[in-house]
């Protein structure tokens, strides 16, 4: 190469570089792709019994914690997504009573509840914001109101 070219390649490759660095830098770390199936206008609250914690999904569901809620309608695949901390998740067990509010979305057929916050033994814990979007670092806090984490339950497993 002359001596010409290597400062015109020089500057060719330190501005692809810096436009790639840029590129890098406007896209957010912890970028998710849009809620697609939250709709806040569609949100229900679901009060039940826990029969199973799937920590394991299935290929083709939503990736992270499933939590099947035994409840009036019959047995919910709720999301809780992957970023349930770990005393949050060994405080889960089959038979405690919760209430999740949140709203269905169907992928690949399939109808899972997309909890947007999970109530059971005077917690309550923020899955979701209200646009949907997972919280990396969810917020629990203890019930303030009395008997907050008590659900009477009826014979046919759903809860009041």
């Amino acid at each position: 190469m002359s001596r010409s070219m290597c400062p015109k390649f020089t500057r060719v490759i330190a501005g692809l570089l810096a436009g790639l660095l840029f590129a890098i830098l406007a896209v957010p770390l912890g970028a998710q792709p849009p809620a697609r199936g939250y709709d806040k206008a569609h949100e229900i609250t679901l009060n039940g019994i826990v029969s199973e914690l799937v920590t394991n999904s299935a290929s083709g569901s939503p990736a992270g914690l499933h939590v099947f809620v035994n409840g009036p309608e019959g047995t919910v695949d709720a999301h809780l997504g992957p970023y349930m901390t770990k005393q949050t998740q060994e405080a889960l067990k089959a038979g405690t009573p919760v209430q999740i509010v949140g709203a269905f979305e169907k992928v690949h057929g399939k109808q899972y509840l997309l909890a947007r916050q999970l109530i059971f033994e005077g917690r309550m814990v923020t899955v979701r914001n209200l646009s949907g979007f997972l919280k990396q670092g969810q917020t629990e806090r203890a019930s303030r109101r009395r008997g907050a984490g008590a659900f009477r339950t009826d014979g046919n497993g759903g809860a009041r």
